[in-house]
């Protein structure tokens, strides 16, 4: 179970981080809800490797054990759909690209490029990407706002295909919709970034019903 210990990082004079604690399930999604700004996506990069901390410590969880959806989709605009998924598999798995793009909901859109893609339909794809990588690697999954532009019904697809992976993830999230699908919802306040309450469970307003 990671371990995130008096976590600190600024930004200039502004404290993003100060003393943040706070223990991680070693499986499950865990979602992070908080206002815009409060400092959830900078945790996801100290977690990804991407922000050296000031002080304090993570253990059990390596950078280089994480794969990091960004909040913008950062695909490559001279790669295809399909390519886009097959760079991040090795050889022998580079066919499998038409199926991660199927569970996307994009089959038959292998061909098309970024620019020829809808905001939801480069979303998917993003995502998938970013779940291919992190199944060959079986690393956590870190996911910030994975479901911008995406509809319910596609988001609830996803989350279940997420799920399936039985990976670790932990992602940041705004729409109550989203909340509700995961195992456990951290409330967030901030900046500096502050846990102010959790709910796991069937608890109705944060968390996943069913067992």
């Amino acid at each position: 179970m990671p371990e995130l210990r008096g976590l600190t990082l600024s930004f200039g004079p502004k404290r993003v981080l100060e003393g943040f604690s706070l223990s991680l399930p070693g499986e499950g999604i865990t979602a992070l809800s908080g206002p815009s700004g409060c400092g959830k996506t900078t945790l996801l990069r100290v977690l990804a490797g991407l922000e050296p901390l000031q002080a304090g410590t993570v253990e059990g969880l390596d950078p280089a054990d994480t794969v990091l959806l960004f909040q913008e989709n950062r695909l490559l605009p001279w790669r295809t759909a399909a390519q886009q998924i097959a760079d991040v598999l090795p050889g022998a798995g580079r066919g499998d690209a038409e199926a991660w793009l199927a569970l996307a909901g994009l089959a038959g859109e292998g061909a098309r490029y970024p620019a020829a893609l809808s905001g939801g339909m480069a979303r998917r794809l993003a995502l998938v990407r970013a779940m291919a990588l992190a199944a060959e690697r079986r690393a956590w999954l870190l996911l910030d706002e994975p479901f911008t532009g995406v509809d319910e019904g596609r988001a609830e697809a996803l989350m279940e295909a997420v799920r399936g992976l039985g990976l670790p993830v932990l992602l940041c999230a705004h729409e109550a919709h989203t909340l509700s699908m995961a195992d456990r919802v951290v409330r967030l306040s901030g900046p500096p970034l502050a846990a102010i309450g959790e709910k796991r469970g069937d608890l109705p307003d944060f968390s996943r019903k069913g067992p």
